[in-house]
């Protein structure tokens, strides 16, 4: 028995003016927003310095939109070239239309966070396992995005619930789908509660509980990515190899990755710094102070800090 219908958005644009306002759009400001929001009250409570996180977040954002864009491209070319090719190759540029894939966005965005904490002095373990829970929670904002474009869904079901789909994206009178984007913006979002929970139960630095959220979202990601069969102008172009979608062997990749990180890492106790040592250095004028303090009265200072 049908419990519950999800209907699709009949539009997903809306003008303001002649501005077009993209609720795909919209949901990736948010996730953006709330996961820099919730990483910069963590690397606070850490002991980090106040606007660290917004900071590292402009050139890791940045990055992470054009690597997400490249391996939505590279693993979807058919889309934009070739003799099947059903968009115009200037159209890969079109982000609003959907089709910004997490691995690229982590990876390539990772180098911006590198760059940006190599120049500020900062380990990028410490701010990779501060900003993990922010990144699943905006994950599981983004996913909503694909609802308005409806696009990440699965096969024809059954089950008490499913996803209304129009024709002009691949869907058919009277079939109901699973909601897959539904799926994994559940599966993020309890994602992102289950790592800050560890990460006040356990003792969980040097990335590891960043490879404790890429082994919780790849193994998500693999059983849903599973279900999906959301064609792109109604052509499946995804890309598989021995049955599984490339998406799913990343998958399978970067969790064993999580996972051989995590044993690597298990005993390792080094000091991360969240403060470089700049910061906690006099300035000059006040060391100059302080000698001259000394000077005077032959080494018995009357600063209350040295005196106490």
């Amino acid at each position: 028995m049908l419990l519950a219908s999800i209907p699709s958005p009949s539009e997903g644009v809306w003008y303001l003016g002649f501005v077009p306002i993209r609720a795909y759009a919209l949901c990736f400001i948010l996730a953006i927003g709330f996961g820099i929001w919730l990483s910069e009250r963590r690397w606070r409570a850490r002991g980090g310095e106040k606007g660290t996180i917004g900071d590292v977040a402009v050139p890791a954002v940045i990055f992470g939109l054009i690597g997400a864009r490249l391996y939505h491209v590279i693993t979807d070319w058919q889309t934009y070239f070739g003799p099947r090719a059903i968009k115009e190759p200037y159209q890969a540029l079109f982000i609003w239309e959907g089709g910004l894939s997490i691995w690229g966005a982590v990876a390539l965005g990772g180098v911006g966070m590198w760059l940006a904490c190599r120049r500020r002095g900062l380990s990028l373990s410490a701010v990779a396992d501060t900003v993990a829970p922010g990144i699943a929670f905006g994950q599981a904002i983004a996913r909503w995005g694909n609802w308005f474009n409806q696009e990440l869904y699965g096969g024809p079901t059954t089950l008490p619930w499913g996803l209304e789909i129009d024709q002009a994206h691949g869907g058919e009178p009277g079939v109901l789908y699973h909601p897959t984007f539904l799926y994994e913006s559940l599966w993020d979002a309890a994602l992102g509660f289950a790592l800050i929970l560890a990460g006040r139960r356990f003792t969980l630095r040097h990335g590891r509980l960043f490879a404790l959220y890429v082994a919780g979202y790849t193994f998500g990601r693999f059983w849903i990515e599973g279900l999906r069969i959301d064609p792109v102008g109604g052509v499946d172009h995804a890309v598989t190899l021995l049955g599984l979608r490339i998406n799913q062997w990343t998958s399978i990749v970067l969790f064993i990755g999580a996972l051989v990180h995590l044993w690597v890492t298990r005993d390792k106790d080094t000091e991360e710094i969240v403060v470089p040592a700049s910061r906690h250095e006099p300035s000059r004028h006040e060391a100059s102070r302080h000698e001259a303090s000394h000077g005077e009265d032959g080494g018995q200072g009357s600063d209350p800090v040295e005196s106490g």
